[in-house]
């Protein structure tokens, strides 16, 4: 038995979604012909009672092309350290859309309006403009932590007095709405543009989801196409999308029960030194000083359960799709009987 738990995105399409996907009427989507990514497109653009939706082949080019619908190069984007735009997209930010990112020191890569307020730049020439507030949902690197949707609106409010962008990178928001028992509409109505993955918690092979504004999407297509995400029978893709949405989100309840299992047995631990508060599927903690992090990941792969390393003494795992009752029961005895 192998246990993968580095990603939500090692997931492998299920017997009923390859079923989907092979059933699926598909067209040319470039001269917007494909019949099943339309259906996918209009049925989230419904769900987050939102204009637009266009479906990309990954979550970074939706939310690169996010960002390049926001701003103008020179011009600044507030997000927090934590955030995927910033560490985990290659520097497209700056090399795509010639922004930089004006970081926020959070709280597990979440912060709050007042902190928003302190970072617009000052309205003078010689500053780069504020152009753009980026937030994540839930947060990669904070451990799958969920905002507060009340902060969430204050910041909304913030944006509006001062004529900035808002962009949320859902790239887990599936995961957020099931812990919180928030609706996809709540965030429709507050965001001006949305990325939505469906590559991780709902197991799809490829794909993610832009939504927004008539007036603001109305160009995602032509940025798609200058980043070379424009596809032709995209429709087998947008299948999978299909089916995730109808049977892939409610049982996320079981990944972030087992993450919490996990989390209370690594809890026990003498030799760690923290473990993040777990609410949705990922694990994150830290080992005491002095244990070598390379050295607990190996006695796990030894034991053919595979974790990732995220460097300063971090590590994390994440739960999923593919991980099954008997991979969990395995994983938690593991770990009970595991010696460094």
């Amino acid at each position: 038995m192998i246990v993968d738990l580095r990603s939500d995105t090692v997931t492998k399409p299920s017997q009923g979604m390859l079923n989907a996907m092979m059933s699926a009427k598909v067209g040319d989507d470039v001269f917007g012909e494909d019949p099943t990514v339309n259906v996918l497109q209009n049925r989230l653009a419904t769900m987050f009672g939102m204009d637009s939706a266009l479906f990309f082949p990954s979550g970074s080019m939706a939310n690169q092309t996010a960002i390049k619908l926001h701003t103008n190069p020179g011009e600044q984007v507030i997000c927090d350290k934590y955030s995927h735009i910033y560490n985990y997209e290659a520097g497209g930010a700056s090399f795509n859309s010639g922004v930089s990112c004006k970081l926020i020191d959070g709280n597990r890569g979440m912060f709050t309006a007042d902190q928003v307020v302190e970072a617009i730049n000052p309205d003078a020439f010689y500053y780069s403009k504020t152009s753009l507030v980026e937030v994540e949902n839930t947060t990669n690197k904070g451990g799958g932590a969920c905002w507060n949707f009340e902060e969430i609106q204050k910041i909304r409010l913030v944006c509006n007095k001062n004529n900035l962008g808002y962009h949320l990178d859902g790239a887990r928001i599936w995961n957020a709405l099931v812990e919180k028992k928030e609706t996809l509409k709540q965030y429709g109505e507050v965001f001006d543009t949305i990325s939505v993955c469906l590559s991780k918690g709902l197991g799809c092979p490829i794909g993610s989801v832009l939504l927004g504004n008539k007036t603001i999407m109305k160009d995602a297509i032509r940025i798609r196409k200058v980043f070379g995400g424009n596809m032709r029978q995209v429709g087998y893709l947008g299948a999978a999308g299909l089916y995730a949405l109808d049977n892939n989100i409610e049982r996320l309840k079981e990944d972030h029960k087992k993450a919490k299992d996990i989390g209370k047995v690594l809890s026990s631990f003498s030799i760690i030194k923290k473990v993040e508060p777990i609410e949705t599927n990922i694990v994150i903690f830290e080992l005491n000083a002095g244990i070598d992090e390379n050295t607990f990941t190996k006695k796990l792969k030894d034991k053919n359960i595979h974790i990732i390393g995220m460097g300063g003494g971090k590590l994390r795992m994440v739960t999923h799709l593919d991980y099954t009752n008997a991979m969990h029961d395995y994983v938690l005895s593991t770990l009970k009987s595991l010696t460094i």
